[in-house]
C-alpha cells in the first residue's frame, strides 16, 4: 500500500473529480457517508454526538456527518468554530444544506465563545482542521484542543481524517494536538500515523475507502509504502518441486557466547524454519553440546585454538556459504571485535548484521563502510542510535535512517511498532504486522534467523527484509492469537513461522 503525502493526497482528490468525474461536495458527501456509517456501528442511535467543525473542508466532512446522522434520528449538536472570516466553498454549501434541514442543532463557538457542556454519553467528533494544516496551532483554537483533551477520559474522541494540529508529513511534539480514541482516514495511512511519537494522538486508525481513481494510486510513485499481503505474495518464491537441499542455500550463523547460547540456539531453528537448505553454526567451544542438542537439523563448527572458548574469536572459512548471519548473543570483546573486521574484509555478499554486531560497529564505527552492499542492518531503537546518532524527532530519525542506507549502501530495517525499513534507493517500507506481545527477549534473534534463511535462498536483500520483517510479525500476531500477548515467547514465533507461510500462499 503506498503511503501519500498530504499534497498528493489533495491532488488525488483533484484527479478523483476530473476524471471520474464527481463534484468536490459530492466526493465529500462519499467521505462523510463512509464515516457515519462507522459510527452508526459504534454507537447507539440515542448517543449524543457533538461534531466540532473548522471552517475548512474538514469541518465541511463534520457537517455532512451532522446531517447524516440527523437522518438518523441521532441527536447531534455541531459546533462551529469561528478562527476564520473565510470558509472553504464546500464547507459553505454543506453549511447552507445544514441549515435549510437541521437549524436548531448549529452552535457557533468564538474566541469568546463557552466550550458546551456535555452530557453523560456523548461522543466527540473532532473534524476542526484537515491536513491542510501546514503550523501548529495557537491562540484561542488552542484552548479549543486542550479542553477536547479534556474530556477525553469521560467521552469518546473520534478525529476525521487526521487530530487537528496533527502535522501529516512532520514533527507535531510540543504542539497541542486532539487526543483521539479513534482516527478515520481516507483511502491510505497518512506517515505521521505510523510513527510512535504520534501515538497518543491518533488511537486506533481505521482506513475507510471512499473511491479515489485507481488511476492516481497505481501511477503516482512515493517514497513511502506500508506492507500487506498483496505486496507479499508478489515477493514470495513458491517453492520447485525439482528442487533439494542445495538449491536452497547454505547459510552460515556466527552466534552466541558463555550464558548467551539461547540466542543462537533461536537464530538457527528460525533460519531453519525459514527455509534454509543447509545450516551451519558457528560457535564458541562451551556452545558447542547445547547447540547440537537443541538443533540436531543444523551443522555446528567451533572456535579453534582453545577447548575453553567463551565467545568468537576466530574467523571461519565463509567461502562455501550463500549468506552470513552474526550477532545474537555474540559478545563484544575485543577478540570479536577483530574476528569481525577480519571476516568484512573477506566476505563480500550481503550478510545479516545483528544484536552484538551492531554494538561492535558503533564502537568501532570505520567498520561501517567495509560491510558488503546490500547487507541488512536490524538495530532496535536504542542500537541506532549507538550507530547513527539521535534525532530531535521521529520525522528526523526517519530522514536519518534513510540518508544512511543510501549513503552505505544497506538495508536498515529500524524495529518498532511499524518496523521501518530503509532501501539504498531511497525508499521506505513500514511492516504491517507484529504486536506489542513481541517485545520479548529473542524475538529480535529470532528475525535474523528468518533474514539470514532468505538470503541463502536467493531472495533479493529488499525481498528478504520486507518478506522477512512480515513473516516475522504475522508469526508473532498468530501466537498471540492463540497464547495471549502476555503469555507468548520468542520460541512461539518460531513455532508459528509455518502458518504465517500458509497465509502468503
Amino acid at each position: 500500500m503506498k503511503i501519500f503525502t498530504a499534497a498528493q493526497i489533495r491532488e488525488a482528490d483533484a484527479f478523483t473529480i476530473r476524471e471520474e468525474p464527481v463534484s468536490s461536495t459530492g466526493l465529500m458527501e462519499r467521505a462523510a457517508g463512509k464515516c457515519a456509517a462507522w459510527l452508526e456501528v459504534q454507537f447507539a442511535p440515542t448517543t449524543p454526538v457533538y461534531i466540532f467543525c473548522g471552517k475548512g473542508n474538514n469541518g465541511g466532512d463534520g457537517l455532512v456527518i451532522a446531517r447524516l446522522l440527523l437522518q438518523k434520528g441521532y441527536p447531534v449538536r455541531a459546533c462551529i468554530l469561528q478562527h476564520s472570516a473565510k470558509a472553504s466553498a464546500d464547507h459553505t454549501f454543506h453549511l447552507q444544506l445544514l441549515q435549510q434541514q437541521y437549524p436548531a442543532c448549529l452552535y457557533e463557538i468564538g474566541a469568546q465563545g463557552d466550550f458546551p457542556v456535555l452530557p453523560a454519553g456523548a461522543v466527540i467528533i473532532d473534524a476542526i482542521f484537515g491536513t491542510g494544516l501546514n503550523k501548529p496551532v495557537e491562540g484561542w483554537m488552542a484552548g479549543i484542543i486542550h479542553q477536547i483533551n479534556d474530556q477525553r477520559a469521560i467521552h469518546p474522541v473520534v478525529a476525521i481524517d487526521i487530530p487537528s494540529g496533527l502535522l501529516a508529513d512532520s514533527s507535531s511534539l510540543h504542539t497541542p494536538v486532539i487526543q483521539a480514541h479513534h482516527t478515520l482516514s481516507f483511502e491510505c495511512y497518512k506517515l505521521a500515523f505510523l510513527l510512535p511519537e504520534n501515538a497518543g494522538f491518533t488511537g486506533h486508525v481505521h482506513i475507510l475507502p471512499i473511491g479515489l481513481h485507481p488511476d492516481y494510486i497505481t501511477q503516482t510513485p512515493t517514497r513511502y509504502h506500508l506492507t500487506d499481503r498483496e505486496m507479499i505474495r508478489t515477493i514470495y518464491h513458491p517453492r520447485d518441486p525439482f528442487a533439494h537441499k542445495g538449491t536452497y542455500g547454505h547459510a552460515l550463523l556466527i552466534a552466541g557466547s558463555y550464558g548467551k547460547m539461547g540466542a543462537a540456539v533461536l537464530s538457527a531453528k528460525a533460519c531453519l524454519r525459514a527455509g534454509v537448505g543447509l545450516l551451519s553454526c558457528h560457535v564458541p567451544q562451551c556452545g558447542y553440546d547445547i547447540m547440537q542438542i537443541s538443533e540436531p537439523c543444523a551443522m555446528c563448527v567451533t572456535d579453534e585454538g582453545s577447548t575453553h572458548s567463551a565467545h568468537f574469536h576466530t574467523l571461519p572459512d565463509g567461502a562455501t556459504y550463500k549468506t552470513i548471519g552474526i550477532g545474537p548473543g555474540l559478545g563484544t570483546q575485543t577478540a570479536t571485535a577483530r574476528s569481525l573486521e577480519r571476516l568484512l574484509e573477506h566476505y563480500q555478499r550481503p550478510m545479516v548484521i545483528d544484536a552484538d554486531a551492531l554494538n561492535l560497529l558503533s564502537v568501532y564505527p570505520y567498520l561501517l563502510s567495509r560491510l558488503p552492499q546490500g547487507s541488512i542492518l536490524t538495530p532496535h531503537p536504542k542500537e541506532f542510535e549507538r550507530l547513527f546518532g539521535t534525532a530531535a524527532n521521529d520525522f528526523d530519525r526517519l530522514t536519518l535512517l534513510s540518508q544512511q542506507a543510501v549513503h552505505l549502501h544497506l538495508y536498515i530495517l529500524l524495529k518498532g511498532r511499524y518496523t521501518a525499513i530503509a532501501c539504498p534507493d531511497g525508499s521506505l517500507y513500514f511492516n504491517s504486522t507484529g504486536n506489542p506481545g513481541m517485545a520479548t527477549g529473542g524475538s529480535g534473534d529470532v528475525l535474523t534467523g528468518i533474514l539470514t534463511a532468505l538470503l541463502a535462498q536467493d531472495y533479493t536483500p529488499k525481498a528478504a527484509v520486507i518478506l522477512g520483517a512480515w513473516l516475522h510479525g504475522y508469526a508473532g500476531d498468530l501466537a498471540a492469537e492463540q497464547l495471549s500477548q502476555e503469555a507468548m515467547t520468542a520460541t512461539d514465533i518460531i513455532t508459528h513461522l509455518g502458518a504465517a507461510f500458509r497465509h502468503v500462499i
